[in-house]
C-alpha cells in the first residue's frame, strides 16, 4: 500500500490532454495512488443521484457487521424510485442488503441500512458527512442514504472519485461491486432473490470490476465504473451524461494507455549509500516523459526511534527498525512516502483484510487503522 494515503491525497494532476465525453462533469482517478488523471468541470457541484450509495455502502461496512440482521420499518417499506420490493417487517443479513443495494440500487434497502446503522436516516446523514469529511471529499454534502433529490445534496466528479477509491481500497465493498448476480433468502416466498447488477460496464468493458450506476428526472445519468488491467485499477466518473457507456470506455482507455503504474521503488531496495532498505513498494501511475520530473528525499528519524535492543528488533511492532522516510515528488508536489528501514532489522508484513471476512472485519479494520496511526505519527513531515 502506498503511504500516500497517510500523508494526504496527491495533489499533481494529468497535464495530457483527455478523451471528449458528454457529460456535464468527468473524472478520472488511479485508484492505487489515488491521482486524479483527468478531470472535465471536477469540481461542480451537481445532483449524484444513486451514485450516492457508494457513500452508503462504505459507511455500512465500516459501521456494521455484515452478519447482523438489518429490518425493514415502516419509513423504508416501499421507497419511491428503484427498490428491492422488501417487505415490511422483513429482515436480511446486512450482507445480502449491500448486495440489493449496490446492484439493484434500491432504494429500501439505502433506508434500512441508514436507520440500522445510525438509528435513523438522521443519524446515518451525519455519519455520511463526517466520512466525506475524514476522506478531504470538500465539495460534497448528503441530505439522505440513498441519492433522491433534495436541496443541498450534492457532489462532484473529482469527489466521487476520491471517495470510490477510498471505498474500493475495502475488500468487501470492492466484492460487491463487482458482482454480477445475486441470490438471497426469502423469508415470505417460496422463491429466493436474485438480483442481476445495473452496471452494464461489467459485461461490456475488459477488466471492468464496478461501481454504480445513478439516475433522478434532475441529475439525470450519472455513472462510475471502475476495471482493472495489468494490476492497475482505474474508476470513472460522469455525472448527466446521455452517452456514459461509451463515454467510460474512452476514459478508462485513455487512462490505461497513457498512465500505466511505474515502479518506482522495490520493496528491501537498498538505499544508496546508506545502510537501510526500503519497507515497502512503490508504484505511480505516470505519463511518457514524466519520471524525469520525479524527485526522492530522504528524512531519518531521531535517536528515540532507533534506540532499540536486538530483543526488541525481534517484536512484531511496526516502530522497531523504523530509520526514517523517502518522500516522492512530482514537478514538486508530494505524491507519497515510504518507510525505510536498518538492513537486518524486522520489517513488519503489510497487514490484509480476509476478503471473505464476516462481521469480525471490523476487529481487522481496526488493528489496521492502528497499524497505520503509528506509522502515520513517524513519518509524518
Amino acid at each position: 500500500m502506498l503511504f500516500s494515503s497517510l500523508m494526504g491525497p496527491p495533489s499533481v494532476q494529468a497535464a495530457v490532454t483527455g478523451p471528449s465525453t458528454h457529460a456535464q462533469s468527468a473524472s478520472l482517478i488511479d485508484v492505487t495512488s489515488g491521482r486524479i488523471l483527468y478531470s472535465k468541470d471536477g469540481d461542480k457541484e451537481l445532483r449524484i443521484a444513486s451514485l450516492t450509495k457508494i457513500m452508503t455502502a462504505i459507511v455500512a461496512i465500516e459501521e456494521g457487521r455484515l452478519d447482523e440482521k438489518v429490518k425493514v420499518t415502516s419509513s423504508a417499506f416501499a421507497k419511491e424510485g428503484s427498490s428491492l420490493y422488501l417487505k415490511l417487517g422483513e429482515e436480511m443479513t446486512l450482507e445480502n442488503m449491500l448486495y440489493g443495494l449496490m446492484l439493484r440500487s434500491g432504494n429500501d434497502a439505502a433506508s434500512a441500512i441508514a436507520e440500522h446503522i445510525g438509528g435513523s436516516e438522521e443519524g446515518f446523514v451525519l455519519l455520511m458527512n463526517r466520512k466525506a469529511e475524514q476522506i478531504g471529499l470538500t465539495h460534497s454534502h448528503f441530505m439522505n442514504p440513498h441519492g433522491l433529490d433534495a436541496e443541498g445534496h450534492y457532489s462532484t466528479a473529482n469527489d466521487l472519485a476520491k471517495l470510490t477509491a477510498y471505498a474500493l481500497h475495502n475488500p468487501v465493498f470492492k466484492r460487491i461491486v463487482a458482482t454480477e448476480n445475486k441470490s438471497a433468502p426469502n423469508p415470505n416466498e417460496s422463491w429466493e432473490y436474485s438480483w442481476h447488477n445495473k452496471n452494464k460496464m461489467l459485461r461490456l468493458y475488459e477488466g471492468a470490476d464496478g461501481v454504480k450506476t445513478g439516475y433522478t428526472k434532475k441529475a439525470f445519468r450519472c455513472l462510475v465504473s471502475s476495471a482493472t488491467r495489468d494490476g492497475q485499477q482505474l474508476a470513472a466518473v460522469t455525472l448527466n451524461d446521455g452517452d456514459d457507456w461509451n463515454d467510460h470506455a474512452r476514459m478508462l482507455d485513455f487512462g490505461f494507455e497513457h498512465f500505466p503504474l511505474v515502479e518506482i521503488a522495490e520493496q528491501e531496495q537498498p538505499v544508496q549509500n546508506m545502510e537501510l532498505v526500503t519497507g515497502r513498494g512503490f508504484k505511480y501511475p505516470l505519463a511518457k516523459g514524466e519520471e524525469e520530473s520525479l524527485t526522492k528525499k530522504l528524512i531519518l528519524l531521531d535517536n528515540r526511534a532507533q534506540g532499540t535492543t536486538a530483543e526488541e528488533e525481534q517484536s512484531t511492532d511496526p516502530t522497531f527498525g523504523l530509520a526514517g522516510r523517502v518522500d516522492m515528488h512530482l514537478k514538486g508536489e508530494f505524491i507519497g512516502s515510504i518507510p525505510v528501514y536498518r538492513k537486518g532489522s524486522y520489517i513488519p508484513p503489510e497487514p490484509k483484510i480476509e476478503d471473505d471476512a464476516l462481521g469480525g472485519i471490523g476487529d481487522s479494520v481496526t488493528w489496521i487503522s492502528a497499524w497505520k496511526a503509528v506509522l502515520s505519527r513517524l513519518l509524518s513531515p
